[in-house]
């Protein structure tokens, strides 16, 4: 009898020592997801675009200043006030730290949202796994008259892993030793529940640029190779990227876009042109899905404006809705492939609808999972083949109202295939504006989370008044959310780090070796 039960627990111990090791640790973890944020952006797009640091090895008042060209009194800041309001005329308060009068504010998008102490402040209001996408753009670094670095885009995607692992060690040295810090980068599931279990912030590495490897075209001649892509995948993974996105704002040798509008559009539109060679190229939607459509009365501030052709102007496009020409090229598909055998997460937001269509289609006969649309930059068409999959959908910071609204827009398909959870793609130093004060706002400190108003230096932020100026007001923007929608909503958002975590472990196991 006892040599039996020896026999007996020995087998039950070779069986659960031979079991993958996310089943026998997956323990479901509790909190917040934010999808897509960008925490280097200042390292990027030639290193003056952004003004202000996530932190300084000498301090805040190294970290919060603001650009050279936005002295004295923003005036000459004229992308600032183009992004801002629409028009380069416009004038800021430069000061950051200690005053921070004009700078961050929610519609700002050249100012730093992301310093490390804002994004302790959202940690501890309940966020645990944060996706950082490195980002830059060759061409807009170009375009933009002030530079003190290369263009070349993944020399700045190396910049910006290495600044994300500078920032891990800074925050450490602040908390007393390696390993010590509330940031931990991660490059698995199984790493990032031990990470959130030991109750820390599990960062992911992303990158979103327009020319990965290299891949741009020229006429419709690609600038890489297979080599090269399989290079670039190699070196970036053992970086420890695990999400990316194929194009991003340009058609590139991978794939074509999805359209910007508006002002921001003319000046994307301009950059694809001088990246390709030619303006985006546009047919009629046949089909329900579409690409955004292109504003037609977009017009460049005169500084960009001198970059056109003599004689070239922006062109006029057909009545919408518009789609994009282009889709995924041989190249593309040679990329997914490599991004499904080293497990990694695909980015499908930012593809035209071709392309997206295309993507899913190769995904759908690998029985990949491994998708997500982190900020509503996909056609809502493609939900159900995303979830079908059993890839995620997070909604960008939209103010309170309409972001709710995406939450329960998205419940039906949700409940039809059991994903409870939900987030968030803050989308903070990307150009993107940050959620505004609701109206009628009525968010009471201190919050459930224990956290009194948002203060850095002489400046308080009271979210009824300033919104989400920086990430450090996220916990008080899902306060108001809670407000609108209640504890279902809270449920949802706080299943989102474990949805996100399970569809990057099926993407994992499904990966092809």
């Amino acid at each position: 009898m006892v040599r039996r039960l020896v026999i007996l627990l020995a087998v039950v111990w070779i069986a659960v020592a031979a079991a993958p090791a996310a089943s026998r640790t997956a323990q479901p973890v509790t909190g917040y997801v934010d999808t897509h944020n960008h925490l280097m952006s200042n390292e990027g797009f030639g290193g003056a675009l952004f003004c202000g640091k996530t932190f300084h090895p000498d301090g805040i008042a190294r970290a919060l200043v603001d650009c050279l060209d936005h002295h004295p009194n923003g005036e000459a800041a004229w992308f600032e006030n183009f992004t801002r309001t629409g028009s380069p005329a416009g004038t800021h308060d430069p000061v950051g730290y200690p005053t921070f009068k004009d700078w961050p504010a929610n519609d700002s998008m050249t100012h730093q949202q992301n310093y490390y102490e804002w994004i302790e402040r959202a940690w501890r209001g309940g966020l645990r796994i944060m996706v950082n996408d490195l980002v830059t753009n060759r061409q807009l670094c170009e375009i933009y008259p002030l530079k003190n670095r290369s263009c070349d885009e993944m020399t700045a995607i190396r910049l910006e892993a290495q600044r994300t692992y500078d920032l891990q060690n800074h925050i450490d040295s602040q908390s007393g030793g390696p390993g010590t810090g509330f940031f931990r980068i991660v490059k698995s599931p199984d790493e990032a529940r031990q990470v959130i279990a030991a109750g820390k912030l599990a960062v992911v590495l992303g990158i979103e640029t327009s020319e990965p490897f290299g891949c741009r075209t020229t006429l419709g001649i690609p600038h890489c190779t297979r080599a090269q892509i399989d290079r670039g995948l190699n070196e970036m993974h053992a970086l420890g990227v695990r999400s990316m996105f194929l194009c991003h704002k340009y058609d590139n040798a991978l794939c074509g876009v999805r359209f910007d509008s508006g002002a921001q559009g003319a000046i994307v539109n301009l950059g694809n042109l001088l990246s390709s060679g030619s303006f985006w190229r546009v047919e009629r939607c046949t089909g329900p899905e579409r690409d955004n459509t292109i504003s037609p009365d977009g017009v460049l501030p005169p500084v960009l404006n001198d970059l056109l052709p003599p004689g070239v102007g922006l062109p006029v496009y057909p009545p919408a809705p518009h789609c994009n020409t282009k889709g995924l090229t041989s190249l593309g598909r040679y990329m997914l492939e490599g991004m499904i055998s080293r497990g990694m997460m695909v980015e499908i937001d930012h593809m035209s609808v071709k392309a997206a269509d295309q993507t899913l289609d190769l995904l759908e006969a690998r029985g990949y999972p491994g998708v997500i649309s982190s900020h509503s930059w996909t056609d809502p068409n493609y939900f159900r083949r995303i979830y079908q999959l059993g890839g995620m959908i997070t909604s960008i910071s939209h103010d309170a109202d309409d972001f709710v609204d995406s939450w329960r827009s998205s419940k039906t398909l949700r409940d039809e295939f059991g994903k409870t959870g939900y987030g968030y793609g803050l989308d903070a130093n990307g150009l993107h504006v940050l959620p505004a004060p609701r109206p009628g706002s009525a968010v009471t400190y201190p919050l459930p989370t224990g956290q009194d108003r948002a203060s850095t230096g002489q400046r308080t932020w009271d979210y009824n008044v300033d919104g989400v100026a920086h990430v450090g007001l996220v916990p008080d923007w899902i306060e108001d959310m809670r407000a609108i929608a209640g504890d279902d909503f809270m449920r949802d958002m706080a299943a989102g780090a474990e949805s996100y975590l399970q569809t990057w472990q099926a993407a994992m196991n499904r990966a092809i070796r």
